[in-house]
């Protein structure tokens, strides 16, 4: 069986910035849920699609926000999208979904947490993570766990995202480390760019690894003189940007790999739906509990 692990979030935010509005009769904005609901029912759809989890931020901080002020928090968030992170989440479950509600962690903690878990189970013939975050990136392992970007159908295994980013899923943090990540607000090193951190990750792996010493580095890499002392200078704060790109294995999931398994959306959703004012997707489920 696969094991499919949605990203919600990102998920939410895709649907509310290029799905069309939807206005629910009692005038709340409710497009990004509705396009979540029918995004997964498309998933669902599929036939190897059979047990299924979706995590959340419920809200955007976390625990991240503690190690760096920086860190991205909710503000700046559309009041239209912001106001419906809780109604997804509802709608979701209601869809017969386990959904895994973020507070201290964020969502892709929980989407690591679950993907190494199940991974170990025999059962198991592979981790299927939907999402394009390059974050999830450093979970790949082989053809096992992968990332799955829906909008775009591209499947990137351990081949794939060292063709992409130049190293291997392992390297991923320390490579943010030093390129930086805008999407989670912090700079990275002044610098490394993408090209030059993975030249010298490629051959160290990681930021401990790396030599002071430029001349030791053994590989043509532009202004490596700069590039080294920059990081003799930052190494305390290329550290932490790697611990906060760093996914979390420990948040605390109660469901078993049985519990994952969808078996049908749950009465509830034809009321919800009533709410947001979309009769069709009750209509458009084959399956009920």
């Amino acid at each position: 069986m696969k094991i499919h692990l949605v990203d919600g979030t990102y998920e939410l935010f895709r649907n509310h910035f290029g799905a069309p509005p939807k206005t629910a009769p009692d005038g709340r904005q409710v497009g990004a849920t509705i396009g979540l609901l029918r995004s997964l029912m498309a998933l669902l759809a599929e036939k190897d699609v059979t047990h299924i989890a979706c995590a959340f931020d419920t809200v955007i901080e976390s625990f991240r926000n503690d190690l760096y002020p920086g860190y991205k928090t909710g503000v700046g968030i559309d009041p239209d999208l912001f106001g419906q992170f809780s109604l997804a989440e509802e709608a979701v479950s209601a869809l017969g979904v386990v959904v895994w509600r973020m507070l201290e962690f964020e969502a892709d903690d929980a989407l690591a947490t679950a993907a190494i878990r199940f991974d170990k189970d025999n059962s198991v013939e592979q981790v299927v993570i939907c999402s394009p975050d390059k974050d999830l990136t450093q979970l790949v392992s082989g053809n096992r766990i992968v990332c799955w970007d829906r909008r775009r159908d591209i499947v990137l295994d351990e081949t794939a995202v060292e063709e992409k980013f130049g190293v291997l899923p392992e390297s991923i943090p320390d490579w943010l480390a030093l390129v930086g990540d805008s999407a989670d607000g912090f700079p990275g090193l002044q610098g490394w760019g993408a090209k030059s951190s993975a030249t010298v990750l490629s051959h160290y792996k990681h930021l401990e690894s790396i030599p002071e010493d430029p001349e030791a580095w053994g590989l043509k890499v532009r202004s490596a003189a700069r590039l080294a002392e920059t990081l003799v200078q930052n190494r305390e704060q290329a550290l932490l940007y790697r611990k906060l790109a760093t996914l979390r294995l420990d948040v605390l999931l109660q469901e078993s790999l049985d519990d994952l398994k969808w078996m049908g959306a749950h009465p509830r959703l034809k009321k919800i739906c009533y709410e947001l004012g979309d009769k069709q997707i009750p209509e458009q489920i084959t399956h009920w509990r």
